[in-house]
């Protein structure tokens, strides 16, 4: 299964998308305290996040209590310090579960966390001028490149709701 891991994330509507992404894709999502909002139905219906009735998460006070329960020995981190793209790394040789690790939008994943694990640190290639990608589109492109290593277990590859061969239809 793959993992995706909010470190103190800051803004609801990125979150909100992150949540429908992990719902689509089947991961399960896991949030770092402190938010920079109100997990409550009312904030989540707010800020978009239908999707939470759907979504496997779990809240955590602290990353050490992510640790504690999870490890950090398949913990992959997104940051701007990374030397290689997510593309570099090999997902099919994980054993067991696959966590990535996003940092929050202000500041990241503190260097202290990232400096225990600069092995499994990746970075998107973009040009030299640009600091970050919005937060949800990095989630979604880290996610997908680890699906697309794996061949998308469990993901449907055709249209269901309206048929693999609606298009020939219309």
């Amino acid at each position: 299964m793959i993992h995706v891991v909010l470190y103190e994330p800051e803004i609801p509507q990125n979150t909100g998308n992150i949540m429908r992404t992990c719902m689509a894709a089947g991961c399960k999502l896991h949030l770092i305290e402190p938010l920079g909002f109100y997990l409550d139905e009312h904030h989540l219906r707010r800020a978009g996040m239908d999707y939470v009735k759907d979504l496997d998460y779990t809240l955590y006070p602290n990353w050490n209590a992510f640790v504690d329960k999870n490890g950090d020995e398949n913990c992959y981190f997104m940051t701007r310090y990374g030397k290689k793209a997510p593309s570099a790394f090999d997902f099919t040789t994980v054993k067991g579960d696959i966590y990535l690790v996003f940092g929050k939008e202000s500041t990241g994943i503190p260097l202290s966390i990232l400096k225990q694990h600069l092995s499994r640190c990746m970075r998107l290639p973009m040009v030299a001028s640009a600091r970050s990608l919005n937060l949800s589109n990095t989630v979604a492109i880290g996610v997908y490149e680890v699906l697309r290593q794996l061949d998308y277990p469990g993901l449907s590859k055709t249209e269901v709701i309206k048929g693999e061969d609606w298009i020939l239809h219309e």
